[in-house]
């Protein structure tokens, strides 16, 4: 057993993580934390959140109307079609693969419900999860292509990009665009659907509950194995800040005409995938498999089964995200799922703070990122200026996030070798 003193000291001396855990809940001790993590490189959603800020603050300032309730409400609708897409993406992009053809699958989905629905007369429901089931199949078939034969997932998916715009357009026919009923629930659901006051601030409140009892087992686990933890105080204090941030956003957005329910749908896939990412075994090998896939093989992972995972959730989400949007235009088009439908859902999760390099993400990266990127395109719209500084400024908000994206990976591996 070693001695931890100095000459001429009375006692042993604390190691700075020892500090660190002994002030952890005091306000100097979580700012420093909050230091430490950042100059290791884990910088979390704290870029995007500045950036955001920034956004707003700039588009506020250059037309009022950018922050009021109905312009925010619409913009949420916006997000949550391209959100759901992006949000597969983060999955695909956890294991350190890429999948060009979210957009062309969106749009063959969105024409799939239009024919079955409309055309040939199926039950809604039916037809929903026909068009899910085949977005299902076509991950498997990139996921056999992957496995089976080495073929890199950049060349899969782009021949897939073209092969489901080709079925598209086949399935539209001449007509090219096959209108859904309005007034149905499913067209309500995309355009004019909110939650109930009740229900929204009930949600909100819940958010903090869980965040509270999430981190109370947590540390009581951690009290167990003998490790530090975070004090009951602590825990409160975080659950009420978010409460309190919640609910007036959501009392904001309630002078206007409230919380979309599609909104609502997406954030609930946010959250689902955040848990099964993080207080999973099957999230787990996500990360391992994205950081390193031959460290993952050794140490018993089924690789492949991982793979065939992400390739399934990216494209069965790309298919709702393409239900979604039809139900958002009350119509399934040939320009459903084109445009810059691919690029945004890509730039969304890159941007929202997913890793290009695999092994590093987030669910919430999906939800960050496309509130980003509508808000540059509502913003933009609403000063009456051309789409061209669209793509240009979100280009250039993509290029900032891979920047520093890789400025904190190589920050983290100079304090892993230190």
């Amino acid at each position: 057993m070693t001695d931890n003193t100095q000459p001429g000291s009375t006692g042993p001396l604390l190691d700075r993580s020892d500090v660190r855990v002994k002030h952890a809940d005091t306000v100097g001790g979580t700012v420093g934390a909050f230091v430490d993590k950042v100059r290791s490189g884990d910088l979390g959603s704290l870029p995007v959140i500045v950036g955001l800020i920034i956004i707003c603050t700039v588009f506020q300032t250059l037309n009022p109307v950018f922050l009021a309730p109905n312009n925010l409400v619409n913009l949420l609708f916006d997000c949550s079609t391209v959100g759901v897409i992006a949000l597969g993406i983060v999955c695909i992009l956890m294991v350190g693969e890429i999948d060009l053809s979210v957009g062309s699958v969106s749009g063959f989905s969105s024409a799939l419900l239009g024919v079955m629905w409309v055309n040939d007369g199926w039950p809604i429901a039916v037809a929903i999860l026909a068009a899910l089931v085949l977005g299902a199949a076509i991950g498997a078939l990139y996921s056999f292509l992957f496995n089976r034969f080495g073929m890199p997932s950049f060349v899969s998916t782009l021949a897939g990009l073209l092969t489901w715009l080709g079925l598209q357009l086949y399935l539209l026919g001449s007509t090219g665009s096959i209108n859904l009923p309005y007034g149905s629930p499913l067209v309500s659901f995309g355009q004019t659907l909110v939650m109930p006051d009740v229900v929204s601030y009930a949600l909100a409140g819940l958010a903090g509950i869980v965040i509270f009892a999430t981190g109370y087992r947590t540390a009581m686990r951690r009290r167990e194995a003998g490790l530090s933890a975070s004090s009951l105080g602590r825990l409160l204090f975080q659950a009420a800040a978010v409460v309190v941030v919640l609910e007036f956003i959501v009392h904001y957005l309630n002078q206007g005409r409230g919380i979309p329910w599609m909104f609502g749908l997406f954030v609930g896939l946010c959250v689902v995938m955040n848990y099964a990412l993080t207080r999973t075994k099957w999230g787990r090998s996500m990360m391992a498999v994205g950081g390193n896939r031959e460290a993952a093989r050794r140490a018993g992972i089924n690789v492949r089964r991982i793979y065939l995972s992400a390739f399934m959730l990216c494209s069965t989400l790309a298919a709702a995200g393409g239900i979604m949007a039809a139900s958002r235009l009350a119509s399934s088009s040939q320009q459903a799922g084109t445009g810059d439908v691919n690029l945004n859902a890509i730039a969304a999760a890159v941007i929202g703070g997913t890793s290009l390099f695999g092994g590093r993400g987030s669910a919430y990266s999906a939800l960050l990122g496309i509130i980003v990127i509508q808000s540059i395109a509502s913003g933009l719209t609403l000063l009456d200026l051309s789409s061209s500084l669209r793509y240009m400024i979100t280009g250039a908000v993509l290029a900032v996030a891979v920047i520093v994206d890789s400025l904190a990976r190589r920050s983290r591996l100079s304090h892993g070798r230190a």
